[in-house]
């Protein structure tokens, strides 16, 4: 008997759902961070202002994802 670890089935059924929530989650911090700037000093103004770039990316890069997977729902790939 082996006592190899074999990888979980790639499940998608959730992943809208899931990306859904993903996205929520990334708004809120940045909004949390955009309030937060107006007690920051100079220097972590300028580290919020990178994290929210980031932040920004990933939520455009997540919403690609999401309708990537509501298209393959569509189609009944998932």
């Amino acid at each position: 008997m082996s006592n190899q670890k074999q990888p979980n089935p790639d499940n998608r059924f959730n992943n809208v759902e899931r990306l859904h929530d993903m996205i929520e989650n990334t708004q809120k911090k940045l909004q949390e961070a955009e309030v937060s700037m107006e007690f920051a000093n100079p220097e972590e103004r300028e580290v919020i202002k990178h994290k929210n770039e980031r932040r920004k990316q990933s939520i455009k890069a997540m919403k690609e994802e999401m309708k990537e997977e509501m298209d393959a729902r569509i189609k009944g790939e998932i």
